[in-house]
């Protein structure tokens, strides 16, 4: 496969998945205009942008996306925020010939994210910066490639 395809996502490996990962500007930061704010800073960085999209998810996509957190005490918080309004996902990609110190994709862009709760973020992170709570904090960003791959079918599936 030359050209990388979200729509394949899960045909890749995991080599080939090491330097990319999926973000989404979660619809608290769209509404206070910080999308082009957040993707700056990953182009900024020296990410190239793979895919962009900007989606309403419904609440059964939210459930979907965060599955793994059914049944935990934040869940339907969770659900209800990311289905709240406008959101936009983007697939980033670590260009092959940045040293990264053999950090992934998914580990460069959750040290620019920061902390999940906004008081606990670093400043000069996303949520540090502009986070307003533990639930709209700016962002998602997939924490593995499994999630990366899981997520990007119910965002691009």
């Amino acid at each position: 496969m030359s050209a990388f395809d979200i729509t394949e996502v899960g045909k890749y490996t995991p080599d080939e998945l090491k330097n990319k990962t999926l973000v989404l500007v979660k619809p608290d930061a769209f509404a206070r205009k910080l999308a082009g704010e957040v993707i700056g800073r990953f182009e900024a960085k020296g990410f190239g942008l793979l895919e962009v999209k900007k989606l309403r998810l419904t609440k059964a996509q939210a459930e979907d996306f965060y599955s793994v957190h059914k049944g935990k005490p934040f869940y339907e918080k969770l659900v209800a925020s990311i289905s709240a309004g406008p959101l936009v996902a983007l697939v980033l990609e670590v260009p092959a010939n940045r040293d990264t110190k053999g950090k992934t994709a998914v580990e460069v862009v959750r040290l620019m994210v920061g902390s999940t709760n906004p008081s606990e973020a670093a400043p000069g992170t996303l949520r540090g910066d502009f986070g307003l709570d533990i639930t709209d904090n700016v962002v998602h960003a997939s924490d593995s490639a499994e999630s990366f791959v899981r997520e990007s079918k119910v965002i691009f599936g």
